[in-house]
């Protein structure tokens, strides 16, 4: 079995549409949770959102096919183009069917989808954009990165709620391991910023309605009282350790483990005795010892029931060890990006390992009784970071864990 590797990194996100902005930002607590002005507000509670800001996609892809593309797509190819130039990868040295796309998104191209439907009970069916169909559907990200990179070997989109990009990263994972592919462009893009998307979750009471920018999202304090929508995008390059060594590249952090379950138990709520949960976390790890684990990025969405049960299955899976491990959410930064989560908070697990640095839990003041651990509240910790882990979780039940080490050979 092969080695893997991470040698390229991308980013748009509410504190950086850079990785250096965004580590930069991470590190220092920065607040990315704005009043929403994209949309209008007046009818909702929930007024805030995880904006990315300042991004034009002229500058990462040809005029000639923006129009055909959803704003997910857009952010996506963006984060693409970074990771690449960020890797100095030549993809024309490799076979085309050698180089595989694993991308990943929770809802799509939802904003297409809303403006079109608009479009057809206002003007009626003939309006309906042609391109409606190819801007909505969610693999159509993967199938542009094939398209604009002339990428020809597996290529796949996995849709399973917030921890879409995660299942994402942790296949492209196990095709480079089996020798199926030798590099793969990891890829999650959300861009949710639309009234039915909010009205949705705010009517099933995921939203906070907490309207201070600087306490709404607030993972593992006594006082959450739900997510605050964010859009977002991040690419990750992954590489067999045997062609990155060949071309002398960099290298974040290696993946050592992967594991994705099922609680089998609600669509949206996590069951609360965490089985599923404790199994993945355990399974991701099974070729390290729990005592090696130094940092969890959390999923910790600063909702009630996703902090407590994710803290009690952290508990159950490393034991003692889980007081002494730094977690971190940095959903309370940028707010919770929904099927882009899992890379997103990826690249932040890497850049920690990579700086030995953990970034904080921000809008923390109050602890839970029944969230007892190190959220690293508020400011940034040094530590060394030998083995990190991080999970994410989504409505249906998905439950997905990925396990990085520091890199050596």
């Amino acid at each position: 079995m092969k080695r893997v590797v991470v040698t390229g990194l991308g980013i748009l996100s509410p504190i950086g549409n850079s990785i250096d902005e965004f580590w930069k930002n991470a590190v220092e607590g920065k607040n990315g949770i704005s009043h929403n002005d994209r949309i209008d507000t007046t009818e909702f509670q929930a007024k805030l959102a995880g904006l990315v800001k300042n991004f034009n996609p002229l500058d990462y892809i040809d005029k000639k096919h923006i129009r055909k593309m959803d704003r997910f797509v857009q952010m996506g190819i963006a984060t693409v183009e970074q990771a690449l130039r960020d890797s100095l990868i030549n993809l024309s040295d490799l076979d085309r069917y050698r180089i595989g796309v694993f991308a990943g998104s929770g809802i799509g191209g939802i904003e297409t989808f809303e403006e079109q439907l608009r479009v057809m009970i206002e003007k009626g069916k003939d309006k309906v954009s042609a391109y409606f169909v190819p801007k909505m559907i969610a693999n159509i990200l993967s199938g542009w990165i094939g398209i604009i990179y002339d990428i020809r070997g597996p290529n796949l989109t996995y849709v399973s709620a917030c921890s879409s990009s995660l299942h994402a990263l942790g296949e492209a994972y196990l095709a480079i391991k089996g020798g199926i592919v030798d590099v793969a462009i990891v890829c999650g893009s959300e861009a949710p910023i639309v009234p039915s998307a909010i009205a949705g979750f705010e009517n099933m009471g995921a939203l906070s309605k907490n309207n201070d920018p600087s306490t709404a999202s607030r993972p593992f304090d006594l006082n959450r009282d739900g997510f605050v929508i964010a859009e977002g995008a991040g690419t990750m390059i992954l590489e067999s350790l045997e062609y990155a060594t060949k071309r002398n590249s960099k290298i974040y952090a290696e993946i050592v483990g992967y594991s994705h379950t099922c609680d089998a138990y609600h669509i949206t709520a996590p069951d609360p005795e965490a089985k599923s949960i404790i199994h993945a976390i355990l399974k991701a790890i099974q070729n390290i010892d729990p005592e090696e684990v130094d940092y969890i990025n959390a999923h910790g969405t600063s909702t009630p029931y996703n902090d407590k049960t994710e803290t009690f299955a952290i508990k159950k899976a490393l034991g003692n060890r889980a007081y002494k491990v730094n977690i971190s959410s940095i959903k309370s930064m940028i707010g919770h990006t929904l099927g882009a989560a899992g890379i997103i908070e990826s690249i932040a697990t890497v850049l920690s390992i990579k700086n030995q640095t953990i970034p904080p839990t921000i809008n923390y003041s109050t602890p839970d009784p029944e969230c007892d651990l190190n959220y690293t509240p508020n400011k940034a910790v040094k530590r060394e970071i030998n083995v990190a882990i991080k999970n994410s979780f989504g409505f249906g039940g998905h439950n997905v864990v990925v396990a990085f080490k520091k890199f050596d050979l």
